[in-house]
């Protein structure tokens, strides 16, 4: 995303973005990359004024499948930031067996430190490859072993089967040969599970890291190639990877880039103080120190969450956000209502947005060589259909159409697969046909 990465960033072009992959709720687009774009301003502040700029929590309101996670998701790929989305209803009151609000935060500096890897070893796999192809012709080409006492004529021929072969071994034409190869056995210390404030928590003891030099031996295996490779490339990434790095700029992308998605934050909204609704006050006290800022011990280092960005959603059928406890609401200055979606905004989800669902089939049945076309009336029924199964059972929103398009779609993906069939088009009679629906069929059997 070229726009993102420049120096100076604008929230329309964030939305842009996220208008590629998500079809209308413009307000919700239009708040979320304000947020961003403000996260990023105060990346260039001055550190005294820096740590005074608070995120600005956002709740979603709005039932399931209209775009709440989505937009969310999206946002953090764009700018490569750590996500991860949670259930409010899955955490307890402190004292109670269950997971504490904290692993989310240490969830969350889980994915960033595989972000960080997977970004460290992309940046050396070129050099792994080539190290890993030496290895293996090494392996495959037993030389003399000494070219100091060879004389230029044996050493040049020697270079020549040596390029023969990674040819080979670059074409795959070496992948079932059987080599022997060292690879390192290291103990499988990492973590132990110990029990802390009524929860068992798995907390890495650093037992492998301190250990590991000294049970890291290397013992001899008989592979082949093909998987051989794949040994020897992942040892030479962590070679090659600066280890000591990894935790220092996990934890630097949590706590200035970090977005921790809180789904179904209405769930754990209290109308009473009776019952269950005070085990759901308690989580919401629990929550309410990490949205504020506090430090949470993670097996990586310990974090500061006072810069994550919180958005929390929910359908707030059954409950509103001032059921919230006051001093969280407050921690949500922003409040927008997604809309449910229109026949319209099916049809554009259906054909329009990047890797659309239409695109998905049409690439699916690309592997059995059939060109699968649809045409526009079929289009236009499957997202009439999907309306009105939300509008008469529960609103689904656009989660439905997976439903509808697979029941359209289910013989064509049980008859083509052996098949000589080349080309097939979705019309409005073949839906019709499949989908069978009239006044007495109940809708309820095309729910999911």
């Amino acid at each position: 995303m070229n726009k993102l990465e420049e120096h100076y960033i604008v929230p329309k072009d964030v939305v842009t973005e996220l208008d590629k992959y998500i079809i209308g709720q413009d307000e919700a687009k239009k708040l979320v990359s304000i947020a961003l774009v403000n996260r990023y301003i105060r990346s260039r502040l001055p550190k005294e004024i820096k740590d005074e700029v608070m995120p600005k929590n956002i709740i979603m309101i709005g039932s399931t499948g209209i775009g709440k996670t989505e937009i969310a998701r999206r946002l953090s790929k764009l700018i490569k930031a750590p996500f991860i989305k949670v259930e409010a209803t899955k955490y307890t009151e402190v004292g109670y067996v269950g997971r504490d609000v904290e692993s989310m935060v240490r969830d969350l500096m889980g994915i960033a430190v595989n972000m960080v890897k997977e970004e460290m070893y992309s940046a050396v796999r070129d050099d792994a490859l080539v190290r890993t192809e030496e290895r293996i012709v090494e392996s495959l080409f037993k030389g003399s072993g000494n070219s100091e006492n060879m004389d230029p004529n044996e050493i040049k021929a020697e270079e020549k089967v040596k390029e023969k072969l990674r040819k080979k071994l670059r074409a795959g034409e070496l992948d079932n040969t059987t080599i022997e190869i060292q690879i390192s056995s290291k103990m499988p210390f990492s973590t132990i599970e110990i029990f802390t404030g009524g929860n068992f928590e798995e907390i890495d003891m650093g037992i492998g890291g301190l250990l590991g030099n000294i049970f890291d031996r290397k013992k001899k295996r008989e592979l082949k190639i093909k998987k051989a490779k794949e040994i020897i490339l992942a040892e030479e990434l962590e070679k090659l990877v600066d280890h000591e790095n990894i935790s220092d700029i996990a934890k630097s992308k949590v706590e200035n880039m970090g977005i921790i998605f809180i789904d179904e934050i209405d769930k754990i909204a209290a109308k009473n103080r009776s019952g269950n609704d005070v085990s759901r006050e308690g989580v919401q006290r629990d929550i309410l120190p990490i949205i504020e800022g506090s430090k949470v011990n993670t097996k990586y280092g310990i974090v500061d969450t006072s810069h994550i960005l919180f958005i929390a959603a929910g359908a707030f059928n059954l409950a509103k956000p001032s059921d919230l406890i006051p001093e969280l609401q407050g921690r949500f200055p922003i409040k927008v209502e997604l809309k449910s979606l229109s026949i319209d905004d099916l049809k554009k989800i259906l054909k329009q947005t990047k890797n659309s669902l239409i695109k998905q089939y049409v690439a699916m049945f690309k592997v059995y060589n059939l060109d699968l076309k649809f045409s526009e009336e079929a289009i236009d029924r499957i997202a009439e259909l999907t309306f009105n199964m939300n509008l008469e059972n529960e609103n689904l929103g656009a989660r439905r159409l997976h439903g509808v398009m697979e029941r359209v779609l289910a013989d064509l993906f049980f008859e083509v697969p052996g098949s000589k069939l080349k080309k097939f088009e979705i019309n409005l009679d073949y839906v019709n046909k499949k989908i069978q629906i009239n006044e007495q069929k109940d809708l309820n059997y095309y729910i999911i």
